[in-house]
């Protein structure tokens, strides 16, 4: 197995637990503290600060923690970078079905009178 990893290639693992979607969907609001993140999930705090370690991992979130409170925010810059690799597949694919139709208006036989 490879040691390094792609920083695409860890955001997407990371992004493959639902939990962990959830967390990124409540940082995409506004900074959180972990107890504020671990408050609507059926889940330890500890268990949270797990999945946190793997966002942070993959650099989807960063946080800080001043005194006994961490404080966690979404890293927008691979969130980008993964919406960017999404948003290049979805245009080549666009292209391929809009040549895809292009080419079946040309073929298209020509309907007789009547019909």
């Amino acid at each position: 197995m490879l040691q390094y990893q792609e920083p695409l290639d860890l955001a997407f693992q990371a992004l493959s637990d639902p939990t962990r979607r959830r967390m990124v969907e409540r940082l995409s609001a506004g900074p959180a503290t972990v107890s504020q993140l671990a408050e609507p999930l059926p889940m330890s705090v500890s268990a949270v600060m797990q999945h946190l370690k793997i966002l942070e991992g993959a650099g989807l979130v960063v946080s800080e923690k001043v005194g006994r409170v961490r404080t966690c925010r979404v890293d927008p810059r691979t969130l980008s970078a993964a919406e960017r690799w999404i948003n290049d597949r979805r245009r080549s694919v666009e292209r391929s079905l809009d040549r895809l139709g292009a080419f079946l208006d040309e073929t298209k036989p020509d309907e007789e009178p009547g019909s």
